[in-house]
């Protein structure tokens, strides 16, 4: 029988202890720490955003149709038809007498074609009308809306739009699913400025005011809204002075970023 060596009895010792140490800690590892947990998400500011129609889609997208019919006087007629819905829509509300805002828009375009001297034929007045229920949306639009739900954020609009403006709008930009609400204050036969326009956002969204911000696309809106009580975003696309009057927006940007950014209260 064999014996072994008594120097080889300590050497066996340490291999075995070498390999049963490797079986535990892997290579160049001393001992593997928890994985730290994620940072929990910051909760929104708010928990609604009621949009202007005009802060989502392009009103000077009306504009290619208005140059077909009318060549060379598009930006300019397009501006002029816009003032003039609006105007309409504050003197109606003055004196009580409310209309479909189709309707308003259309007594817009005759006026404004009457004003300026053009031929308003037939077919041209289908047409420009039909364009309004086509705008395109900003570029930004779209994904800002994302943005906003993916984070809990409910979103409806307070728009003096009808309710055919308003959806026929949405379906053709593909991004009615993103609403919580299409809202006109059709429903209660306003108009913006009214403060009953702006009410129909808590009403609908059963919140309290300082839960929601209200998305302005106008100067007067932005100061309707703040009136009225809201926290208010003024989205100024086209890069307007601030009104002269007694109370500003919260906060301005010229795109939806800035918006989202003040929502969700991230740098």
């Amino acid at each position: 029988m064999s014996m072994s060596h008594p120097i080889q009895r300590p050497l066996r010792t340490a291999v075995v202890f070498v390999l049963l140490t490797a079986l535990v800690l892997p290579t160049g590892c001393s001992e593997k720490k928890p994985a730290e947990p994620a940072p929990a998400q910051a909760s929104p500011r708010f928990k609604a955003v009621a949009f202007d129609y005009f802060v989502i889609f392009n009103a000077n997208s009306v504009v290619p149709a208005v140059e077909k019919a009318f060549p060379g006087r598009g930006a300019e007629f397009t501006k002029a038809w816009r003032g003039k819905q609006f105007e309409y829509g504050f003197l109606r509300s003055i004196v009580n007498k409310h209309a479909d805002f189709f309707k308003v828009t259309e007594d817009a375009l005759v006026y404004t074609a009457q004003a300026m001297k053009l031929d308003l034929t037939p077919e041209k007045r289908a047409s420009l009308m039909d364009a309004y229920l086509n705008l395109e949306p900003w570029p930004d639009a779209a994904e800002s809306l994302r943005k906003l739900r993916a984070a809990g954020v409910r979103i409806i609009t307070i728009a003096n739009f009808s309710p055919k403006m308003l959806k026929a709008n949405a379906d053709h930009a593909k991004i009615t699913d993103l609403f919580d609400e299409l809202l006109s204050t059709e429903v209660n036969g306003t108009y913006k400025p009214d403060p009953k326009a702006y009410a129909l956002g808590m009403e609908h969204l059963k919140l309290k005011k300082d839960e929601i911000v209200f998305a302005a696309f106008g100067g007067w809106d932005a100061y309707g809204a703040k009136s009225f009580g809201y926290t208010t975003y003024w989205v100024n696309r086209f890069h307007l002075p601030p009104e002269e009057l007694d109370a500003k927006p919260d906060a301005t940007s010229n795109d939806m970023a800035g918006l989202v950014k003040f929502v969700l209260g991230t740098p």
